[in-house]
């Protein structure tokens, strides 16, 4: 059986730290691409880094029903330039902060499998710098608020 495949980028922003923030996603099926942001008032990078892997994580749940009984059928990429976070999940470092979002976060990917790839930020990467604009685009309209 052919894997299906989905690649995601994620990409958090914040205007000061704290301040305004967004964060952005971008999921890549093999039929669609989908973007999906969000943003907050009074937030920190690392909490909007994390807000768009949780999101995208759910997205995978809410709308592409991926969980533990058909992760084998898909092969998951998720692409972050947080090297904090791709760390924290790939060689176990502590989670000293934002502890709320790290346990919803572990929640929602522990039943998937998933290659976490950082990726350089600013760089070549057309969908990295893509959803750098979307977070950046929605921490600035959280400042106009």
């Amino acid at each position: 059986m052919q894997k299906h495949k989905i690649d995601i980028y994620t990409d958090g922003s914040c205007i000061g730290n704290p301040g305004p923030g967004g964060w952005g996603v971008i999921i890549l099926t093999e039929d669609r691409e989908v973007q999906i942001k969000g943003g907050e008032l009074d937030t920190t990078n690392n909490r909007m880094e994390m807000s768009a892997i949780i999101n995208a994580l759910r997205w995978l749940k809410n709308e592409a029903s991926i969980d533990e009984t058909n992760t084998k059928d898909f092969l998951i990429k998720l692409h972050s330039d947080s090297n904090l976070l791709i760390q924290t999940l790939l060689q176990g470092w502590k989670k000293k902060a934002n502890k709320d979002l790290w346990a919803e976060l572990d929640a929602l990917h522990a039943p998937l499998k998933i290659e976490w790839i950082w990726v350089k930020a600013h760089a070549t990467n057309k969908y990295n710098n893509l959803v750098d604009e979307i977070a950046l685009g929605e921490a600035i309209k959280q400042k106009r608020i």
